[in-house]
């Protein structure tokens, strides 16, 4: 182990520990807040509750878990919690004016979003991340990820968002960097109606050019009429059981015909890209129930329909120095159409509370591709269609009971969700021009159904992924200073993943055919007369099943051993199977070595000490052991390609469970209301880490695939400050009288490395031949850095508020350094991307019209028109992987509430 990594990351947790020396010189002022938004106008009381006394806050649902105040009554989360803990209000996020989650996460202290909504915590991967709603898991609709992308929950559906970077026994133990906690909308006190509407458009896209293809009548919803089933030609010969080889050409002739129904194979230029656009409604109303209840209904749905148009540069190089191979420019656009609705139900009888939580969320997303390539090898040039059509589809239903009996507190859960992933006709169609003149016509020789030039494909495939989940918990004070809980947690979740993807064949195609569109390229005529007919790359493995269940138990105590001073103790035991084996799909179906059987127990220990060392001082520790279950989309041996930036993943089945050991030291400040100031330093030890890797094909493609790494260690450390400041107390006066100053800020350094020595092994799947133990200094390189980790973030608000009424006008700062996106190997450098500096403004003002209060927002986004960068570079030779210009963002929206 390099002691000198060990030294900084334990200078790093003394340092943590070293500013309470200075801050206890400086004069205190009580903080006042509630719900963890700055309350200016309110007073500030002195009081001080009974050691131990639980205080839960209604927007934040934490199973087995009461937020612990060991000192004076403070209703700031953040401060009072036993564990260390973000919080995002609904006010904090309405302020980043992030349209969905994910956005507003990336805003806090050492968070960072990466591709699709992947939100990393303190550089780890999201496989290190942990995501739930209102305390229960939920299935993932992406085929890459068992952690649900979180840019599909839209803000208005949440009230809070909880991050915990300390581990505690009540959550799950795949807790790597921390949990992500949703909190949806509560059930209101009284009724309300509000309604919303917004427009938006960008420099690239808007009332410029772009891409299309008709589809179906209802696309600009999500929703397919029908157009997207699946042929009966093609139905009947899944249904059959047999293998395409097995068919006649004529057969598969019938099954091409139906394949090409120019609605979702024509591409369309679009002179004038139109503007975005998108709409809510949410009601709710309660009313008493009986002597002593209240019942409560709340419902909102929304939707939103985005274009957006990207030139990504695209180029694969043939040797580890990087000469170019292939040189590529992809217009794409892609239109995504987010729907969602929630209704829930909340009733309270007594001291006993009840809530049905129900969810619906629909991601769509309708691209449109067209690529230019030129391979500098072999002299040819390609022209490559795209045309696909992406379904995600989130169901959640839950239960959730708070039963208090005295001092005995139950809570009970219970949930059922499903994630559905549909992706039916991604068609390609590679046009070659081989640049060179045909001996026999002297003519320039194009064709696409001949696959020794050319290819044409289309695909279909499927997810689905049920999740089932119970869980109780009971808390109990045994003595003023003590208090035990114990509960016990049943997961159950089901993966079924299909892809069938067929290439149309035809030889001795003409010239003048094989250059025709699309559409008259699948012609009937033209399908009879040249024989055209189908293979089937995927038939050795099509469709995998994939299990993983959980048994778990935990015991924790919350000490108070003397005022000021609280120890979150507890061990959580966890009993997991996971499995991924082949489905099979034909009547003589092949022995496949593509297997998972993962049967694993764990103890999981942590315990965070937290000393109030005066009213304004707080210090923290803790210490932890979890572990990351390698993902069912990293397991399944099954080709996947993301159509966000058109990489090509692979899983592995060997894979295992990686462990870590976690430590961390915290001090925090706070000064006057609403102000803090909090610095902290932590420390991971990782054992079998997963990492991804690239593999270079004969064709120079890259494909991502994924190994267990020997060991990483990873440590850093984070700064935050928040400050709010009456102008008032300045002499302002005026339109300024009544207005304060807002400063957030926070920066995280994170220093990574992989442990690789000689004689380390990892384990790597090969086709006909099942897992190997290889060299791992193959695939990883001593001292690299995890994949998605960047150094340093930056997050920085500025911003000018008015105290008596909705004003807003707040600028937003992001930078993150370079991190790596996926590893090369066999002397082939890392893909490293840029994320760099970003500049948006936010501005929210309340108005009136015709006596209607309504909330007026403006938002300017990528002020500076900051690129995404995605490249290789060996000394000055740099090529482009996956970057195009992103341009600068204007949205303006409108919402009424009565």
């Amino acid at each position: 182990m390099n002691t000198g990594k060990q030294l900084a990351g334990l200078l790093l947790l003394t340092t943590a520990l070293s500013l309470p020396g200075s801050l206890l010189a400086q004069e205190a002022s009580p903080p006042d807040e509630q719900d963890g938004v700055t309350n200016p106008e309110a007073s500030q009381p002195d009081d001080f509750q009974d050691e131990g006394e639980q205080f839960e806050d209604p927007d934040i649902s934490i199973p087995g878990a009461g937020i612990v105040v060991t000192g004076r009554r403070n209703r700031d989360v953040t401060r009072s919690s036993a564990q260390v803990i973000s919080v995002l209000s609904s006010e904090e996020i309405a302020r980043t004016g992030e349209g969905d989650i994910a956005g507003a996460l990336g805003r806090t202290t050492g968070l960072s979003v990466v591709g699709n909504g992947n939100v990393f915590v303190r550089g780890l991967g999201d496989r290190y991340s942990l995501a739930l709603l209102n305390g229960l898991p939920l299935p993932s609709p992406q085929p890459l990820s068992r952690v649900v992308p979180l840019d599909i929950f839209p803000t208005n559906i949440v009230a809070s968002s909880l991050v915990q970077k300390s581990y505690s026994a009540n959550f799950p133990g795949e807790f790597g960097g921390g949990v992500i906690n949703l909190t949806t909308r509560a059930v209101p006190d009284e009724s309300f109606v509000k309604i919303s509407f917004g427009v938006s458009g960008d420099t690239e896209t808007t009332f410029s050019n772009g891409l299309d293809y008709y589809g179906s009548d209802y696309d600009w919803s999500g929703f397919d009429d029908g157009t997207r089933d699946v042929p009966p030609a093609l139905q009947a010969f899944f249904d059959s059981g047999r293998r395409i080889g097995d068919l006649s050409t004529a057969e598969q002739g019938d099954i091409v015909k139906q394949l090409g129904n120019p609605n979702l194979v024509v591409l369309q230029k679009v002179d004038d890209v139109r503007p975005n656009f998108s709409g809510g409604i949410t009601a709710g109303t309660a009313f008493d129930v009986g002597a002593d209840g209240r019942l409560g209904l709340i419902a909102t749905a929304s939707l939103s329909n985005k274009l957006r148009t990207k030139v990504i540069t695209s180029q694969n190089p043939f040797t580890t120095d990087l000469q170019l191979d292939r040189d590529s420019r992809n217009f794409v656009t892609d239109n995504r159409i987010l729907a969602n609705a929630m209704f829930g139900v909340g009733l309270e009888l007594g001291e006993h509370k009840f809530r049905w939580t129900n969810l619906f969320i629909r991601d769509t997303l309708k691209q449109s591709g067209l690529e230019f390539s030129e391979l500098l090898l072999d002299g040819d040039s390609l022209i490559t269609q795209n045309t696909g059509w992406y379904e995600r589809q989130l169901i959640d239903t839950q239960l959730v009971g708070e039963l208090e009996f005295g001092d005995l507190s139950l809570d009970l859960r219970g949930g059922y969700a499903q994630t559905q992933r549909e992706a039916p006709y991604e068609y390609e169609f590679v046009y070659v021009r081989t640049n060179q003149d045909n001996q026999d016509t002297g003519d320039i020789f194009i064709n696409v159904l001949d696959r020794q030039r050319g290819s044409a494909s289309v695909a279909f495939s499927a997810l689905k992924e049920d999740l089932y989940y119970l869980g109780a918990d009971v808390s109990y004070p045994i003595a003023d200073w003590l208090t035990a809980t114990v509960g016990y947690a049943y997961t159950d979740t089901s993966r079924e993943s299909e892809r069938r993807e067929f290439l149309i064949d035809g030889d001795n195609i003409p010239p003048g055919v094989g250059a025709l569109r699309p559409d008259l390229l699948l012609g009937d005529a033209i399908i009879e007369f040249f024989g055209i007919g189908l293979s089937e790359p995927t038939q050795t493995d099509p469709a995998f099943q994939a299990d993983l269940r959980i048994n778990a138990g935990y015991a924790k105590v919350n000490v108070v051993p003397t005022f000021g001073v609280n120890l979150d103790l507890g061990v959580r035991y966890e009993d997991a199977s996971q499995s991924v084996q082949t489905v099979s799909r034909f009547e003589n179906p092949f022995v496949s070595l593509a297997t998972t059987a993962l049967d694993n127990d764990y103890f999981l220990p942590g315990a965070t000490l937290t000393w109030e060392v005066t009213d304004s001082v707080q210090l923290r520790g803790s210490v932890s052991k979890t572990i990351a279950r390698p993902q069912f989309r990293e397991l399944i041996f099954q080709p996947y390609t993301d159509p966000e930036n058109q990489r090509q993943y692979i899983g592995n089945p060997a894979l295992q469970d990686s462990e870590l050991f976690n430590a961390e030291a915290r001090a925090e400040y706070y000064f006057g209301r609403g102000n803090r100031v909090s610095v902290a330093g932590f420390y991971k030890e990782i054992d079998n880490p997963i990492e991804p890797y690239v593999s270079i094909g004969a064709d120079t493609s890259f494909t991502t695939r994924f190994a267990n790494a020997p060991k990483a260690e990873l440590f850093g450390g984070e700064f935050e400050f928040q400050w709010t400041k009456p102008l008032f107390d300045w002499g302002a006066g005026g339109w300024l009288e009544s207005k304060q100053m807002l400063v957030v800020a926070n920066y995280t350094y994170t220093q990574s490395e992989l442990k690789v020595r000689a004689g380390d092994t990892t384990r790597i799947f090969t086709a006909g031949v099942g897992a190997i133990e290889n060299d791992a200094t193959l695939f990883f390189n001593d001292g690299d850095p995890l994949t998605g980790q960047s150094d340093h973030l930056v997050n920085m608000q500025f911003g000018v508020e008015d105290q008596d009424k909705l004003q807003q006008f707040t600028f937003l700062v992001n930078y993150a350094s370079e991190r790596v996106t996926r590893r090369g190997t066999a002397g082939v450098p890392d893909i490293v991307e840029e994320p760099g500096f970003t500049l948006d403004f936010v501005a929210r003002q309340e108005l009136t019209l015709f006596k209607q209060p309504l909330e007026l927002k403006f938002e300017v986004r990528n002020i500076f028109g900051r690129g995404n960068f995605e490249f290789q570079q060996v000394d000055e030779n740099r090529i482009e992987i996956n970057s195009y210009d992103v341009g600068t963002s204007f949205s303006l929206s409108i919402s009424a509430e009565f």
